[in-house]
């Protein structure tokens, strides 16, 4: 949708086709964190890209936060945004002393500061003594209701007269001397240019697209509203938080005071939600006993859409633009790079660092994901050594 942004203030008729209702995918269920970096880590950015070109990758993911907040002030979006900071948490004494190197290093290359906090003085941050330090993030990242959000942004586009087709499912896309026929379930529309914007949930529509994307299943679960001594016990100062596992967990507050707790502990899209949220619960009261008696009242999954080189792609195949990626940065990532698109698109900018990225693919996938179960034990056996 913000691709349709900014297309419709650039006087462009534009169409969004949606399967299923507005924002009914990963876009409205995510933990609605946006915090700098990418999924591949800045080190191996720097590494495989070099320094110029990481650079620019690193300030993309600090503007795409600040676009997050540009967008919710000027389209008047009440989404309980909030630039409230993050706490990385060491899982294990090893993690920190990792953690504190890559603190040094990112200050000194990115100009990046974080907070180190030792063990003893992180009772200031989170009320546990589970983690072995942390790393604080004081300013950049930032939190909201990823459905306000995904909601408001409808509303602010339909108002520029972007038409949004709900319950449209695309089925055929054909290229045509002037542009494209994009067949659909509920009919046939005529368009100059077509972006595949599926990121997760990216299927064989355009088959091209198939092989550089798979899925991941991520789920969150979510308490009743807590008291307030006990919101202030356990988040002092309402950062969001996430720990070093490979499985990782990440957590907040949410505005009416829940806990927000998500994660996973297994790749798979299609975890049962019972199960899903046993699991987590276990983890969040490990992390919080004061949790235990806490009932639940949400449960629910979204799917990452992950690149074999867990880098985001802006590209053209056949005509066909496309923006994916994301790696759990959905947040900020497709807010800046659907406005990247469009400002590409409207000739008001002509590249994007993330346009020359080559794809990297595996011989072994081509449709389903078969290899995730794998990825999954080998993923465990990292949080079990590392």
């Amino acid at each position: 949708m913000n691709i349709a942004r900014v297309l419709a203030k650039n006087s462009t008729s534009v169409a969004v086709l949606e399967q299923n209702s507005i924002g009914w995918g990963a876009s409205s269920r995510n933990g609605g964190m946006a915090t700098p970096g990418i999924k591949q880590s800045i080190g191996t950015i720097f590494k495989r890209y070099g320094r110029e070109k990481g650079r620019l990758f690193w300030q993309a993911s600090l503007d795409a936060i600040d676009l997050i907040e540009q967008i919710v002030t000027e389209e008047g979006i009440d989404c309980d945004w909030v630039r409230n900071g993050h706490v990385g948490l060491a899982f294990k004494q090893s993690h920190f002393e990792h953690m504190k190197q890559r603190a040094a290093w990112m200050r000194q290359e990115l100009g990046y500061k974080l907070q180190s906090i030792a063990p003893s003085d992180l009772r200031s941050e989170i009320g546990t003594d589970v983690f072995f330090g942390g790393l604080v993030d004081d300013y950049y990242s930032g939190g909201l209701q990823p459905a306000k959000y995904v909601f408001g942004l409808a509303r602010a586009i339909a108002k520029y007269g972007v038409h949004l087709c709900e319950n449209t499912r695309v089925t055929r896309i054909e290229k045509q001397p002037n542009g494209f026929n994009v067949q659909t379930s509920q009919g046939v529309l005529s368009a100059k240019e077509v972006v595949v914007a599926t990121n997760g949930y990216t299927d064989m529509l355009v088959p091209q697209l198939k092989p550089k994307i798979f899925p991941v299943g991520s789920y969150i679960i979510v308490t009743e509203p807590l008291e307030p001594d006990l919101q202030k016990k356990l988040s002092p100062k309402g950062r969001m938080f996430y720990d070093s596992k490979w499985f990782l967990n990440y957590f907040r507050l949410t505005p009416d005071g829940r806990m927000l707790w998500g994660g996973r502990n297994d790749l798979s899209v299609d975890l049962d939600l019972i199960e899903s949220a046993d699991r987590l619960r276990k983890q969040m009261v490990h992390t919080f006993p004061e949790l235990h008696d806490i009932p639940l009242t949400h449960s629910w999954t979204g799917q990452l859409g992950i690149t074999f080189d867990l880098m985001p792609h802006i590209g053209r195949v056949d005509g066909i633009h496309y923006a994916f990626g994301y790696g759990g940065h959905g947040l900020s990532i497709a807010t800046y790079l659907g406005t990247e698109m469009g400002l590409l698109l409207t000739g008001q900018k002509t590249s994007s660092p993330f346009a020359d990225i080559p794809h990297q693919t595996m011989f072994f996938y081509r449709n389903k994901p078969w290899f995730l179960p794998f990825a999954a034990q080998y993923y465990r056996f990292l949080d079990w050594v590392s």
